[in-house]
């Protein structure tokens, strides 16, 4: 018997609820101000998370992490008049990844297998994983250090740039540049 309290998720739902609020950031702030784009990203980001729950019957973990925290900060934002919160929001999101990746590895648990372990084509050794979890967790703090220093150091035009797509170049150039590691240890033939 098949559990009915989860449904399975149609191709579009996950970049829906990954990219959309940040296309409608993007698009309030060209439109408008950070501020619009402040509220528009909160009310985009719980309409996503909404809608995750209403077609899986589920929230992802990670989305609901970072929808927690757009509330927060762009609430903060919004109820301060102050844009520091929301610059600030992708740091604290950056630093957070890093320290449970750190966390998992202090423990001796990577904590990328069982977040990406279904999606790897083909097996990979414990070593690999720890070597890979702990790329990542660097590339967390490495991302955290530049968020912070865009938004105080730059315009925030040029914050909103790296924000919607400095992140998200720099988070696709590094895993491709992991994908040698990936290769060198597979631990055998995809299933």
């Amino acid at each position: 018997m098949s559990d009915v309290s989860e449904r399975p998720q149609p191709a579009w739902l996950r970049p829906t609820i990954d990219y959309g609020p940040l296309v409608v950031f993007l698009a309030a702030y060209v439109l408008a101000d950070l501020f619009v784009a402040t509220a528009a990203i909160v009310v985009a980001t719980v309409a996503a998370l909404a809608l995750s729950l209403a077609y899986t019957r589920k929230l992802p973990t990670l989305p609901l992490v970072t929808g927690i925290l757009v509330v927060v900060f762009g609430g903060m934002t919004l109820w301060l008049n102050d844009p520091v919160f929301i610059k600030m929001k992708p740091t604290i999101v950056q630093l957070l990844f890093a320290a449970v990746l750190f966390g998992g590895l202090a423990v001796g648990r990577p904590l990328l297998r069982p977040v990406l372990g279904m999606a790897m084509p083909w097996p990979m050794s414990e070593r690999g994983w720890t070597l890979l979890t702990m790329r990542w967790a660097f590339f967390f703090l490495a991302m955290a250090a530049l968020n912070e220093l865009v938004w105080r150091t730059q315009s925030t035009d040029l914050w909103v740039t790296f924000k919607v797509f400095g992140i998200m170049v720099l988070t696709v150039i590094f895993a491709m540049a992991q994908l040698p590691l990936l290769q060198r240890y597979k631990s055998g033939e995809p299933e």
